[in-house]
């Protein structure tokens, strides 16, 4: 979801006070999670990263030319916090958060936060679906009538064409009373039927299969076609046939509103006057299977090679998932769920008040983790996509990201 709004800018705040700036790459005290009694057994036990998670640097110069890279960013796009971190196997790694966590109080910002992923949601559910598909309870050519009923031509979408982007069906995300009604309410709870209901009121936008367009309605339905076929829900679906066995203990499927601590301030201008508001406590049910879940640097350094490798899943399905379709961006495209981008392959995330990046390159065995505490575009570009776009122009010139194509 984005809103085209007039610039706020948090630039006066942020360099006033001269807050943009490295911190420590790790944080000295480690910080209990936050109770999470809706679901127990999903609360992370630790929101502090491993002191192997960057144990040789990649060396003064490097170092020194990526900390400029996050700095010249960081103050253009006036970001407030942001956590970049970057493992190059055989040349060493680089874990670096800057800026604040918090505008008002200036606390800095902390390597080992959680933070809300926003579309990047869309790896574990996916992978969840596949791994249904592995099992043989569903196939990919099967429409999604079979499973959802009052779905737009839904008797001609098939699964593979949800996961692919390629469905046709309207984003409900675009629908302007659904903005109306979650800006206006943004402690509102949304049940997937709700949500879906936004972007049915519309016709579909093409027919199936004919191009690519980013939308989480189709996401929606995969959860609930997730939901069906197990008869658990998706949340503790995700947890234990996804989450457990990837050793993902930092990552979480919310129920509500709920935030482990410690995490930044997230801000955001999609508000229904257009000024800046603080989103971090906005509950992100919404977004659900597309985009509801929580996670740190840790959990997606190490998720970032298992979504790229297939390592939940058969090397079957593992292919068919990266066979990937144009999406229109240049050097981009777009498999079952995951984004290929000049050799890097993942996704990205973005919800108000948050965004990340995280992606793996096959071919350096590298891995880049972005998390920053805004979704304020500058000039119309999403800031991760600005931050991981400069670090690998550094790091990986032959290889530079690009998230254009599932900018929402």
């Amino acid at each position: 979801m984005r809103r085209t709004t007039s610039r706020r800018t948090l630039c006066a705040v942020l360099l006033a006070a001269s807050l943009w700036a490295p911190t420590a790459a790790h944080s000295a005290a480690a910080h209990p999670a936050a109770a999470h009694p809706a679901a127990a057994e999903q609360r992370p036990v630790s929101a502090h990263p491993d002191k192997g998670d960057c144990p040789r640097s990649l060396g003064r110069k490097l170092t020194s030319r990526l900390d400029k890279a996050m700095d010249d960013v960081g103050r253009k796009a006036d970001i407030p916090g942001a956590v970049v971190g970057l493992w190059m196997p055989g040349k060493g790694c680089y874990v670096r958060s800057m800026g604040v966590a918090d505008i008002r109080t200036g606390e800095p910002m902390a390597a080992d936060s959680y933070v809300r992923i926003g579309s990047e949601t869309k790896t574990f559910t996916v992978t969840a679906l596949l791994q249904l598909v592995d099992e043989g309870r569903i196939g990919l050519d099967d429409p999604i009538s079979t499973y959802v009923e009052g779905v737009p031509n839904g008797h001609r979408i098939t699964l593979r064409q949800l996961a692919e982007m390629r469905s046709g069906l309207f984003p409900y995300t675009e629908d302007a009373g659904f903005v109306h009604d979650l800006l206006s309410d943004p402690q509102r709870t949304f049940t997937p039927r709700q949500s879906l209901a936004y972007g049915f009121k519309h016709p579909n936008t093409f027919a199936p299969g004919k191009k690519f367009q980013y939308s989480n309605s189709n996401l929606i339905l995969l959860g609930m076609v997730i939901e069906k076929v197990s008869d658990r829900t998706l949340a503790d679906f995700i947890h234990h046939r996804v989450l457990r066995p990837a050793h993902l203990r930092h990552t979480l499927f919310p129920q509500g509103n709920e935030f482990p601590q410690p995490h930044p301030r997230g801000y955001t201008d999609q508000t229904l006057s257009g000024e800046v508001a603080d989103a971090t406590d906005w509950n992100p049910s919404w977004g659900w299977a597309a985009g509801a879940m929580i996670s740190n640097l840790h959990d997606l350094r190490h998720w970032a090679k298992s979504v790229a490798t297939g390592q939940l899943l058969s090397p079957e399905t593992q292919k068919q998932r990266l066979r990937t379709l144009p999406t229109g961006i240049p050097g981009t495209t777009y498999g079952l769920g995951i984004l290929k981008t000049n050799g890097w392959i993942g996704h990205n995330g973005s919800i108000p008040g948050y965004e990340t990046v995280t992606v793996y390159l096959p071919s350096e065995k590298a891995t880049l983790v972005v998390m920053m505490n805004t979704d304020i575009t500058s000039q119309g570009q999403e800031p991760s996509t600005l931050l991981a776009r400069a670090i690998t122009a550094v790091a990986t010139p032959k290889n530079i990201y690009d998230g254009s194509a599932t900018a929402p």
